[in-house]
């Protein structure tokens, strides 16, 4: 291995000496360079290198290549003035070159080491793009011969041959050597395209240049608007001159102009045709490449486009008419709440009845859950966008019919059976929106209490709902609606598990935390689950969070009572021992002394149990570093290294 190395460094040796004669690099910088690309060196020569002691390696050497080409100004500049001549000094010489090659061969070595590593191989063919050092056909062969099911390879290569070289052949050729391997490749075959199309443009661009044609078949959308109006008012124009013999040639001239533009247009009406038959027969079952096939569509203007346009839509339908997805973006299609667009309101709700239309087709032909979820989003964006248009004008708003379109597709789901969790969560809240205070409270009541009832999204919503129900008369609920609501959260909780009911245990304890009776009914049925489901490691803490409320509202020495208690469970949990210290740590820290004593003690408790935790022997030094003495944070940093089994992360006493 050091023989290896030791000629590679030799070989270095004109490159050195060079850079030495330049006045680029001094004998001490050379002395460093060559102690760094020793170190490199016997790395790669390791048995197993890792690819980071290759990427390493490559970093440092681009970092001293550009070094070099920024003193070579500088030295170039300083000598010019001096006036003395630079052109024979400063010409081309080995260093110049040296450091390019050395980062191909360390690349090249990378992977071969690396082969399947793709990442390496696009950084690879990205550094020989940008540096241009003539290997970059010899690099792609080789990323293509071991990776020929990377679309992105072929890609990348067509598109190298189609920009850098201008060749469309061989660009062509690669595209289709790629969709022979990669057949079911939704980007290549849109890519395809795309480069096909680009290059009639640029035939077509050509000709404008040279006089010999005009236009483009790119559709420019506010050109077409422009000639529509201008077709649909010709008696408002004069024309200057009405001599019938200029406008026989200008007739002439216009049609033979047509004519070529045509031409193009054909021949790229015929390359999306084919390329889309054989996309459609390779992947018959891809949504999306349909999607993608009609966006390339509607930003070209070619011969016949509107047939080829209601071809992919009856082929889409055909194919997909069971895919909720296909409905969707066909409504979508028509009017879209998400992408708003400076229309007149009469043009908006036009097209608003399209959208729905398809939606009640869709339900026709597909009646389930999703379409319906999605009829019902839809519908809920229209209201909502319709009703922010007229809310700053005062005028009445046109979303009253599509309320009840909502409405009533929520009632038709709920009726069918394909209701589900989110749909009843949307409708509920819908209500709640509309003022329906009695129409949500009954609503919820029936489906908390049929297939819903172990779903914790409805019963938050329940509750919410109960509170609302009970307090919009009054500013409190009575006696009897207290108990109401809290025997109603407490057949929910005691039948769920904690880790399922989080939420609606904070919401309850925040309700009745200024109910003393009820709050330590919470307290109860909450130790009662404790001790059978135990406490959890991470994350929420129900034992924490009752803890919290008792010292935001008792005070210190009611939440160490709480928590005592809590701690004698069986398991009472890392994330339980965790607040609790942080509780005792930061009255500690303002000066109370039994605090610290307690700290320790919970610390204790914990590391009985938890004895591999390295964070909590990382927090217990820290904190007697910090507010103990210098002993007992030794003997807690040795108690550590002496019962942890990986002790990587004790090698030092500062942990």
């Amino acid at each position: 291995m050091a023989d290896v190395v030791q000629y590679r460094l030799e070989r270095m040796t004109n490159e050195l000496d060079d850079l030495e004669q330049r006045r680029i690099f001094t004998r001490r910088e050379i002395s460093e360079i060559v102690k760094q690309r020793t170190k490199f060196e016997y790395r790669l020569k390791r048995p197993s290198p890792l690819k980071q002691d290759y990427l390493a390696y490559i970093d440092y050497e681009t970092q001293l290549d550009s070094l070099r080409r920024l003193r070579k100004k500088s030295v170039m500049r300083e000598l010019q003035k001096q006036g003395l001549k630079t052109t024979k000094k400063m010409k081309k010489s080995v260093s110049d070159f040296a450091g390019i090659t050395r980062i191909v061969d360390i690349y090249r070595l990378a992977v071969m080491r690396f082969k399947g590593d793709i990442e390496l191989w696009f950084r690879y063919l990205e550094f020989c793009r940008q540096r241009r050092n003539g290997r970059m056909k010899k690099v792609l062969a080789d990323v293509i011969k071991f990776h020929p099911k990377v679309p992105g390879v072929w890609i990348y290569a067509a598109a190298w041959e189609f920009d850098h070289n201008l060749n469309v052949e061989a660009a062509r050729a690669i595209m289709q050597n790629g969709l022979r391997v990669c057949t079911t490749s939704e980007d290549l075959w849109i890519e395809y395209l795309r480069m096909e199309l680009t290059f009639l443009n640029k035939l077509k661009a050509r000709k404008v240049a040279l006089g010999e044609d005009e236009g483009t078949f790119v559709r420019d959308p506010i050109s077409l608007d422009k000639k529509q109006w201008r077709d649909e008012n010709k008696e408002l124009f004069m024309p200057l001159n009405e001599d019938r013999e200029n406008n026989g040639v200008s007739d002439d001239e216009n049609e033979k102009s047509m004519k070529k533009i045509n031409k193009f247009q054909e021949q790229g009406f015929s390359i999306l045709r084919t390329i889309y038959t054989g996309a459609v027969e390779a992947i018959p079952s891809c949504f999306n490449l349909r999607k993608r096939f009609l966006e390339i569509l509607e930003a070209t203007d070619l011969v016949n486009s509107e047939a080829i346009h209601r071809e992919i839509l009856s082929d889409m339908k055909r194919d997909f008419s069971t895919e909720p997805e296909y409905w969707d973006w066909l409504a979508r299609l028509e009017y879209n709440p998400a992408s708003r667009q400076d229309k007149s309101e009469e043009v908006t709700l036009s097209q608003i009845e399209k959208a729905v239309q398809v939606y009640e087709e869709a339900i026709e032909v597909l009646p389930t859950a999703i379409m319906l979820n999605q009829y019902a989003k839809f519908l809920n964006g229209v209201v909502t966008l319709l009703k922010l248009e007229n809310e700053p004008s005062g005028l009445a708003s046109p979303s009253a019919s599509y309320i009840a379109l909502l409405l009533r597709a929520y009632e038709k789901a709920k009726t069918m059976g394909y209701i589900d969790e989110d749909l009843a969560c949307q409708h509920i809240s819908f209500l709640l929106q509309l003022g329906r205070l009695e129409e949500a409270h009954k609503l919820a009541e029936n489906l908390c209490r049929g297939k819903f009832s172990n779903s914790m999204q409805l019963w938050l919503l329940r509750f919410s709902v109960e509170v609302r129900h009970f307090t919009k008369d009054s500013i409190s609920p009575s006696t009897a609606e207290l108990l109401s609501i809290f025997e109603l959260v407490k057949g929910v909780l005691t039948r769920v598990s904690i880790s399922e009911a989080e939420s609606l245990w904070l919401m309850a304890l925040k309700f009745f935390a200024n109910q003393k009776n009820y709050f330590d009914k919470l307290v109860e049925i909450s130790v009662r689950s404790l001790a059978k489901d135990g406490g959890s490691e991470h994350g929420f803490s129900l034992s924490a969070a009752i803890v919290n409320f008792v010292l935001q509202k008792d005070g210190v020495p009611h939440a160490r009572e709480r928590y005592k208690r809590f701690i004698a469970l069986p398991h009472p949990g890392l994330a339980l021992y965790r607040a609790c210290i942080e509780l005792e740590s930061n009255l500690a820290s303002i000066g109370d002394k039994d605090s610290l004593v307690n700290a320790r003690k919970l610390y204790e408790s914990a590391l009985k149990t938890y004895d591999q935790d390295l964070r909590l022997w990382r927090d217990y030094y820290l904190m007697e570093t910090k507010m103990g003495t210098s002993e007992t944070a030794s003997a807690v940093y040795w108690r550590a290294r002496k019962i942890l089994k990986d002790t990587t992360a004790l090698v030092t006493p500062d942990l």
